[in-house]
């Protein structure tokens, strides 16, 4: 996750082909160090965010408007004063620097035609919006920064601008094989390490893909690499700042096998080779999707850390108390060689003399000698009573604890399935059924007087290769749905075995399904189980007219004697779904 200088470049030529020559027709301020720029082509309208944040510092084209407040703050007004309806006449980056120029031609009050600059650093927390004259001087900035705060540079009204060399950096557009090599190859640090902080613009990330596309291992020192090694990792670097100079950009979005944002880039990230690449046609629409996923993700989770906490503390005393319920069942194994015990007794306590320990005799069902335990202190016949007593009470114990474990194994069943879909919520709406069905099995109180939530969820809707609608459940409740009212009796229904998930229908509508169909209702079953970062998952599929409901069962909860199944990856890559 690096707004690095090959990001920074990427979104300079994007800048070029769609706002070069347009003017500025509006400027807000929505955050306090935030700008957003409306600018008018001649056939188009663009938005242009441009943000300081020291946590999140942006700039892209976006759709979206947002409105300022109603007073404008000081620096936009500044902005409006000189700039509004001003042209922008060049769109330019220095060297491979975190640094965008926006020249603008406009007039002053005198009517004179002046050029201003607006600079957009996107440096971390050292990130800022300045706006500076033709003659190089700072006329303001959207932060203000004193020889107090940096003794590096003043960001100040009348200081004269400039970009800070805090290191000794190669620019990467230009540096040699000679002063690469010697620069990278002398430092006694990890090799990607040494790429990153001997080449402006270049992000961790950035370096690490270099090594893997070189083959080298990224923490082996840099001082260390043979000469061979040297020059092959110096053409892997040239042939990146070829597409570079080119503007040859690759914009995509690297998502986990969770369907998260992992990473993002311009340029093809190779050693993501085993997750999913979302190509996204510029890297305005790259930026925007991955924070806006991002951003949703985080919301999600915190909505959810309640109800994963509520759900995962009753799955632990769930599994406590299963756990100690299966030992006391253990012990009551012996029940039956107590019973046999007591009808031994009585049909060979003759046998036995006062005063004895134990009692050999031969078990008639068996045919086989066994030997039994006495008490001394007690007769052939009140042994056998002990003994019957303890198989009784035994006995009750095991009829009881067997009915107690199922109902604590389907109880840790249904709470895995609800933890396994607070996973695979994409949305907020998504979490609605989930709470709903934890306030009906009785672990969330619902407030007095309190109605039953409005359900906005729907399940998913995907098309496959041949053209039939499949549906995937979000949640239980859903599953019941879909598999009891909207299947119908030849409609297929698919579900990862022995795992928590959803529920796969395809509709049918009567036709027989090809054997792709099949194969693509069984990775989106795959996909949305417990198991979806297993390499295969075992999938069972039958005709919907053989899953059962029993009585009494818990939401999501089906049974199925006939059923085929086939080993799929959970992969959902090409499966068309409707939104």
């Amino acid at each position: 996750m690096a707004f690095d200088g090959i990001v920074v470049s990427n979104l300079v030529h994007e800048l070029n082909d769609t706002i070069l020559g347009g003017r500025i027709s509006k400027i807000a301020q929505p955050e306090s160090d935030a700008l957003l720029l409306t600018i008018k082509g001649q056939r188009s309208l663009h938005r242009l965010l441009l943000s300081a944040s020291a946590s999140l510092p942006l700039a892209y084209l976006t759709g979206k408007n947002q409105a300022g407040p109603l007073t404008a703050p000081n620096f936009c007004m500044l902005l409006r004063k000189h700039i509004a309806n001003g042209k922008i006449i060049r769109i330019w980056q220095p060297g491979l620097e975190r640094v965008i120029h926006l020249e603008i031609e406009h007039y002053n009050e005198l009517g004179d035609l002046c050029r201003k600059d607006l600079i957009i650093e996107l440096m971390g927390k050292h990130s800022n919006l300045i706006f500076i004259g033709d003659d190089g001087m700072i006329i303001d900035s959207i932060k203000h920064i004193s020889a107090q705060t940096s003794s590096v540079r003043e960001v100040l009204p009348g200081r004269p601008y400039f970009i800070p060399q805090t290191q000794e950096k190669l620019d990467p557009l230009t540096v040699d094989e000679e002063s690469f090599c010697r620069t990278v190859f002398s430092k006694p640090m990890p090799l990607s390490k040494a790429i990153y902080t001997s080449l402006t613009g270049i992000s961790p990330v950035i370096a690490e893909e270099l090594c893997y596309r070189a083959s080298l291992e990224s923490g082996q020192s840099a001082n260390s690499m043979d000469s061979l090694s040297q020059e092959h990792l110096f053409h892997v670097f040239d042939r990146m700042m070829e597409d570079v100079r080119e503007g040859s950009f690759n914009p995509g979005i690297i998502m986990n096998h969770d369907g998260e944002p992992v990473e993002f880039s311009s340029v093809p990230l190779t050693m993501y080779y085993d997750m999913q690449t979302k190509q996204v046609p510029s890297i305005s629409e790259v930026l925007e999707q991955y924070y806006a996923m991002k951003n949703t993700v985080t919301r999600i989770r915190q909505k959810s850390s309640d109800l994963r906490r509520i759900a995962s503390t009753a799955l632990d005393r769930c599994r406590k108390k299963f756990e100690l319920q299966s030992r006391q069942l253990k012990d009551t194994e012996k029940r039956e060689q107590y019973r046999i015990w007591g009808e031994l007794l009585h049909t060979y306590g003759y046998e036995a003399a006062e005063g004895d320990k134990s009692l050999e005799v031969i078990n008639y069902y068996t045919r086989e000698p066994v030997r039994i335990p006495l008490d001394e202190n007690l007769s052939a016949s009140e042994n056998a009573k002990k003994y019957f007593d303890r198989y009784g009470k035994l006995k009750r114990t095991y009829e009881a604890l067997t009915g107690y474990i199922q109902e604590t194994r389907s109880e840790i069943e249904h709470l895995e399935s609800i933890l396994t879909f607070m996973d695979l919520a994409l949305q907020e709406e998504d979490l609605v059924q989930v709470r709903e069905e934890l306030t009906e099995a009785g672990y969330i109180r619902r407030k007095g007087g309190s109605k039953k939530v409005k359900i906005t969820s729907r399940p998913f809707h995907y098309v496959s290769s041949d053209g039939f609608d499949i549906y995937v459940g979000k949640n239980n409740y859903q599953n019941d749905e879909l598999t009891f009212k909207t299947a119908s009796g030849n409609d297929w229904w698919f579900h990862a075995k022995g795992a928590p998930g959803s529920h796969v229908i395809v509709r049918t509508l009567g036709k027989e399904l090809p054997d792709a169909t099949f194969e693509e209702a069984a990775r989106l079953a795959a996909w949305y189980s417990k198991n979806r970062n297993a390499p295969k998952v075992e999938i069972d599929y039958v005709e919907k007219k053989h899953v059962k409901k029993p009585n009494g069962a818990k939401p999501g909860f089906v049974v199925y004697y006939t059923n085929y199944s086939m080993m799929i990856e959970p992969d959902i890559t090409g499966i068309s779904q409707v939104l």
